[in-house]
């Protein structure tokens, strides 16, 4: 199950620094996941200042 990114993102981009897979990228007014590249590792979520990521 992949990890999501709400519409809480302020686009601080912490989370795509830590993903160990690269599956995170600048979409439009938020940072998104792409689902097929993301191994559920959770990284990403813990990274997060305004806590907007959480399993799909």
């Amino acid at each position: 199950m992949a990890y999501v990114i709400s519409d809480d993102c302020i686009m601080c981009g912490a989370c795509a620094a830590e993903c160990p897979v690269e599956a995170i990228s600048e979409g439009d007014g938020k940072y998104v996941i792409d689902p097929d590249t993301c191994i559920d590792c959770g990284t990403c979520a813990a990274t997060c200042p305004n806590e907007a990521i959480a399993p799909e």
